[in-house]
């Protein structure tokens, strides 16, 4: 029994880590999208709909967002959604 919850839990630990990745990987595009169009986390965030801390805890990769915040924040900086969660530059 302690070897199947060994495996479970290793499960869910490789899946934390992995949100953890994408989560750091979409705020790093983002915030480098941001920087590159000259947009301040307020400018962005107006444009967005949502709050700065918000846009700022999401550039941190500390925000697990729903894919229609995602959606929000690419459409504000005018790119794909696809471009703000590829690993490809």
């Amino acid at each position: 029994m302690h070897a199947t919850h060994s495996l479970s839990t290793h499960r869910v630990h490789k899946v934390i880590l992995a949100l953890m990745d994408i989560t750091q990987l979409f705020g790093e595009k983002v915030r480098s999208i941001r920087k590159e169009q000259q947009l301040s986390q307020d400018e962005l965030a107006d444009q967005c709909g949502l709050h700065r801390t918000y846009i700022g805890a999401v550039e941190r990769g500390e925000r697990n967002i729903t894919l229609i915040n995602a959606e929000k924040i690419a459409n504000a900086l005018q790119v794909s959604l696809s471009e703000l969660v590829s690993r490809d530059d």
